[in-house]
């Protein structure tokens, strides 16, 4: 199969705004919508770097949308449409309808829809590269450069999890029940980013906000250098889940590798100590954990603390080299 056969047979379904123009065209168009603005976000993954060449097809689909998902929510944006690239090191038409399948449930379940994109061999391991397109109102967009001295911190979800997981595909020793090793592995195959908080409601209340992917002590770094203040990190309030807190334990160690290892796909946000009660009830309604970690103070970077006291922190988070 040519690669004009693989669009019609498997991509074409997917493109389902009539902008994408049946993937029949060198380019598709975005409406504009007035009132609002367009976001835009772009991540690439790749086997043997972010996911094992023999995971399910469909789980790797939706590890290449949701980690965009991610950065759109972290900036308050609804997503809408995506781009995809896609290098195959070879064609297995079997592996490719699982993977497709894969796209289409994320859709349904995000109501997003394929642009475009390009499908092409490669010598080297698969890759994945994902461009989403998401709506903000005007001027709305959350930046990293808000927060200010006074607010508070709060991140979405438990931390560490896909970590966890990716430990166990490592075959680090555990004593897990099957349901906690389960838990563990799904969330390092697809991550959970709070998409529906982060659109609907992120906005109303952050100040700042930043995408968890590279650990929570690196990516609040981003957040304080860019809004120019220090974070106070409580160690022992960094949510994780029963599941890692069963694998791993809760020493302070044990927090910091959570903290610092990445892949989580969250939100860490700031916000005025009053927002609170709004926060938790759009929580709520969204079905989502959100923890206040810390405050914004005076000062630099990130500071740990356990017990009131500074704490070293081994490492920051991933480094991409």
């Amino acid at each position: 199969m040519d690669e004009f056969g693989i669009i019609a047979r498997y991509f074409a379904p997917l493109a389902k705004d009539a902008g994408a123009l049946k993937l029949k065209d060198d380019a598709a168009f975005i409406s504009p919508r007035p009132g609002f603005d367009l976001v835009i976000s772009t991540d690439q993954i790749a086997a043997d770097t972010d996911f094992f060449p023999h995971d399910p097809p469909a789980t790797v689909a939706k590890k290449a949308v949701r980690v965009n998902l991610s950065d759109l929510a972290a900036k308050g944006a609804m997503p809408e449409y995506y781009l995809l690239n896609l290098a195959l090191p070879s064609l297995r038409e079997e592996w490719l309808a699982d993977f497709v399948a894969g796209l289409g449930e994320d859709q349904r379940e995000f109501g997003i829809s394929l642009l475009g994109g390009d499908t092409s061999a490669t010598e080297g391991p698969l890759s994945i590269s994902i461009t989403a397109f998401g709506f903000v109102p005007q001027g709305k967009m959350v930046r990293r450069s808000g927060a200010k001295v006074g607010d508070t911190v709060y991140v979405s979800g438990t931390i560490g999890d896909s970590a966890g997981g990716l430990a166990i595909f490592k075959r680090e020793k555990h004593q897990l029940a099957d349901t906690q090793r389960d838990y563990l592995t799904g969330r390092y195959q697809v991550p959970e980013p709070p998409v529906m908080f982060g659109a609907r409601s992120l906005g109303r209340v952050a100040t700042a906000s930043v995408d968890v992917s590279d650990g929570l002590i690196a990516d609040l770094g981003h957040l304080a250098d860019a809004s120019k203040v220090k974070i106070e990190l409580d160690v022992e309030a960094i949510p994780r889940s029963e599941a890692l807190r069963a694998f791993w334990g809760d020493g302070v160690d044990a927090i910091l590798r959570a903290a610092t290892a990445g892949d989580d796909y969250q939100i860490a946000f700031t916000a005025p100590p009053e927002q609170e009660a709004k926060i938790r009830d759009a929580a709520d309604r969204a079905g989502i954990q959100v923890t206040r970690i810390g405050l914004v103070r005076v000062g630099e970077g990130v500071v740990v603390t356990h017990e009131g006291q500074p704490l070293a922190a081994p490492r920051q988070g991933y480094q991409h080299f």
